[in-house]
């Protein structure tokens, strides 16, 4: 345990009610020790309820978590206590571009930004958002935790992962359940790598995918389809801490793609068991 963090916790042992906690707690997330920044967080709550800055600490932690249905509602009461409460705002705004709702991430940043106008990370993560950038606008807001960095984008390697695979070059993505990146790449229409954020979007949806089957009575689920006006996509589960993502453009009927998904999840399972 590093100095900072053994004299925060004592001045906090000789006086449970002081204040320090708000340090202390941001201090073990910084440096990624969520279960104990947790335990400070919901103490130190349990003596202030009322603290703004307290549920403020305690959404970012849930959020570094994956637990973004809960740091939402952190927020949200962290707003009920201190309106223009900018913490509150920053994360809120990451949350909504994190679901894809950029109208209410802009919204909640330009708000910030009335409310701190010096605030450089506010900007930073205003521009990173409009430029789509899920990492960056993590960055910016101070949430770099709750944001996987994925591994930087090339070209794939089917002998790796997808190998003899019918069209494994191009719209595979294997990710684990945090959405770190395993294996594959996505580019979008404009051939634009769109690997990182799509990766950042879905950490957690296995899940919230799990919770929703659970809520239906529908059993364990095993795929999800969808159907857009470009492409259709599949998203699988290889294995329980797996995640794979199958993009093919409108020439590939939903029909086929049922087929390619099983196959292209079988190929990821075998490569998971050579790495396991």
């Amino acid at each position: 345990m590093s100095d900072d963090v053994k004299a925060l916790s004592a001045q906090l042992a000789q006086d449970p009610d002081s204040l320090v906690f708000l340090r202390l707690g941001e201090l073990l997330r910084q440096r990624g020790l969520l279960d104990a920044a947790h335990r400070v967080a919901l103490n130190g709550l349990e003596r202030h309820p009322h603290l703004a800055d307290g549920h403020d600490l305690y959404a970012r932690i849930l959020a570094d978590k994956r637990d973004y249905e809960r740091a939402f509602d952190e927020w949200d009461m962290t707003l009920r206590i201190a309106p223009g409460h900018v913490g509150a705002l920053k994360g809120l705004a990451f949350l909504y571009f994190k679901v894809g709702d950029l109208r209410q991430a802009v919204a909640h940043l330009e708000t910030a930004r009335r409310e701190a106008p010096d605030d450089a990370g506010v900007e930073q993560a205003l521009a990173m958002v409009q430029g789509g950038d899920a990492v960056g606008a993590a960055r910016g807001l101070g949430m770099e935790q709750a944001v996987p960095v994925a591994a930087a984008a090339a070209p794939l390697d089917e002998a790796r992962v997808f190998a003899g695979l019918e069209g494994a070059q191009e719209g595979l993505l294997l990710l684990d359940a945090s959405g770190r990146v395993l294996g594959g790449a996505l580019r979008d229409a404009s051939d634009t790598d769109v690997t990182e954020p799509v990766a950042a979007y879905l950490a957690g949806v296995s899940q919230e995918a799990a919770r929703t089957a659970k809520l239906l009575g529908l059993g364990t689920w095993s795929g999800l389809a969808a159907e857009g006006r470009l492409g259709h996509v599949h998203l699988a589960q290889p294995s329980a801490e797996s995640l794979l993502l199958v993009v093919r453009d409108r020439s590939v009927p939903m029909g086929r793609l049922a087929i390619i998904a099983p196959r292209a999840a079988q190929a990821a399972q075998r490569w998971l068991a050579k790495q396991a």
